[in-house]
């Protein structure tokens, strides 16, 4: 079985590969992938709604006779970045706490 990652917790795992560096749709796709299971598809959609939102802008590179599509983090995706990491954190202890818990009889 494998554990379901939620969009928020793509969003801010593509935030934070973005505070890094500039990265085309293909080739963050691929550095996702380097850490979590997803399709070529999965992305992108969600790319789009981090655009919508101003948390990340696109600008468009030449590459070998064809146009590139880069994103990059705003300033409020920054932001979003930093409350999502804060969240992740919260959630985490709570789960682990649970893990962590001995149940009665052990």
């Amino acid at each position: 079985m494998a554990i379901q990652i939620s969009s928020e917790v793509l969003e801010g795992m593509v935030l934070a590969l973005l505070s890094h560096q500039d990265y085309y749709g293909y080739s963050l796709t691929q550095d996702v992938k380097y850490f979590i299971p997803i399709s070529n598809s999965t992305l992108y959609p969600i790319l789009r709604r981090l655009k919508k939102e101003d948390w990340v802008t696109t600008y468009d590179r030449p590459f070998d006779g064809r146009n590139r599509r880069y994103y990059k983090i705003t300033n409020s995706g920054l932001t979003q970045l930093n409350q999502i990491k804060a969240e992740w954190i919260e959630h985490k202890k709570i789960v682990d706490q649970i893990f962590d818990t001995k149940q009665e009889g052990e």
